[in-house]
């Protein structure tokens, strides 16, 4: 019963959406887009072809072909503005732009940059296409209007005019009704056609706007690498100068107090002996925590010396093999730190190992650190935070890190990176 009731409703309002379409704003705002739409086209097509024909005909000269292309780049800019501007402020329709090339890039790459790049060449196909498609549009939507108004008078003019007889008359009248009644949507038709085809040539193309997505995404990625990156290296100079120092100082403190306090009551010297044992050991944390965040040894000297001071600090012992001819990028040079430094860490804590083995390489442009220890195995990145935290700074760099844990052991773990970001 409703829907009979709606469809009874919509038929009703059919003839009212009709009627009110002949002085709807969308409908006028579409007619006017497509006449200055004629104008706007006509007036580029013949600029961009008389351009175009005096590059080829003048490439002789050079000079005279250089200045032809260069004014065709300029005014069909300037055309593109202007069309552009036209969508927008008669059909509501934004075009996005396509980025501006950088201020700072000379003056001859930039033009050759726009030879190069095709939407150029699609905004300038779009203002040929203007040139035609808007004057046939043109006529056609003045021409309906036009027929229309005046026709559909003709029955009252009828009676002033002799040789017309009413039926004639009342025929013609019906006719220039129904080209009024047609005429909006004709407008509006041809305006939806114009608007397609003018995003389709004169917006940024999709897939060059991806490929510029992903290189500022890439660029951003790397400027938030590096700002960690400098802020883990000021972390650490904060704790070496400050809290490294000071607690460096307590435990000196506290050793010439327990060795001088001789003579000081049994629970005096023992509350002395256990702060200076857990300065010590809170020294001995702060000093592997500052090492594990960026040690300075690595921006000096490199992957092996600063492997070296891990390996030889491991309780377990490590063979470390180091075979890289020349240094990679800092930011890569960090994460195979790391890498290695959570997998000792992993292989001492978790796998019960006797023996890890190291192994960096460099082939080519790439870096692969690779650590097999004989623990027990059954390491899981999705399930431990160490490795997983791990996974993501290995991609940060657009790396892969691959872990082989069968139960029983032994485990492998192997990173792959760049290196040059």
């Amino acid at each position: 019963m409703t829907s009979t009731a709606t469809t009874a409703d919509e038929r009703r309002s059919l003839p009212g959406t009709v009627v009110r379409a002949l002085w709807s704003p969308q409908t006028w705002r579409a007619t006017s887009h497509v006449v200055t739409g004629a104008v706007v086209g006509l007036v580029s097509f013949v600029v961009v072809l008389t351009l175009l024909v005096l590059t080829v005909v003048l490439l002789p000269t050079l000079i005279g072909a250089a200045i032809a292309l260069l004014s065709l780049l300029v005014l069909g800019r300037v055309f593109t503005a202007i069309q552009r501007s036209r969508f927008e402020a008669f059909l509501d329709v934004s075009i996005p732009r396509e980025p501006a090339a950088a201020p700072r890039e000379r003056f001859g790459r930039r033009i050759l940059h726009e030879l190069r790049d095709r939407s150029t060449w699609r905004q300038l196909g779009y203002h040929l296409f203007a040139g035609v498609f808007g004057l046939v549009a043109a006529v056609v939507v003045i021409g309906v209007w036009s027929a229309g108004l005046a026709l559909a008078p003709a029955i009252g003019y009828a009676a002033s005019v002799a040789g017309i007889g009413v039926d004639a008359s009342a025929g013609l009248t019906a006719a220039g009704v129904v080209l009024l009644v047609v005429a909006p949507w004709v407008a509006r038709a041809l305006a939806a056609v114009d608007a397609t085809v003018g995003r389709a040539l004169l917006g940024a193309d999709p897939a060059e706007e991806l490929t510029r997505r992903v290189a500022s995404l890439a660029a951003s990625r790397d400027s938030t690498v590096d700002a960690a990156d400098a802020e883990r290296r000021r972390i650490e100079r904060d704790l070496h100068d400050g809290a490294q120092q000071r607690l460096t100082s307590l435990a000196v403190n506290l050793g010439v107090a327990r060795t001088n306090l001789t003579d000081a009551p049994e629970p005096a010297r023992e509350a002395i002996a256990q702060a200076h044992d857990e300065a010590k050991q809170a020294l001995v944390e702060l000093r592997d925590l500052v090492r594990g965040m960026h040690p300075a040894v690595l921006d000096d000297r490199g992957l092996d010396a600063a492997l070296s001071g891990i390996a030889a600090r491991s309780p377990v012992p490590v063979r470390l093999d180091v075979k890289v001819s020349e240094r990679a990028a800092p930011e890569v040079e960090a994460v195979a730190y790391f890498v290695v430094s959570e997998a000792l860490t992993n292989a001492v804590a978790h796998a019960g190992a006797t023996g890890i083995e190291v192994t960096i390489e460099r082939h080519r442009d790439r870096l692969r650190v690779r650590v097999t220890d004989d623990g027990r195995g059954g390491a899981d990145a999705g399930r431990g935070t160490g490795l997983h935290g791990l996974d993501g700074r290995v991609r940060s760099v657009d790396g892969t890190l691959h872990v082989d844990s069968p139960a029983g052991g032994p485990t492998t773990v192997t990173a792959e990176m760049p290196c040059e970001l």
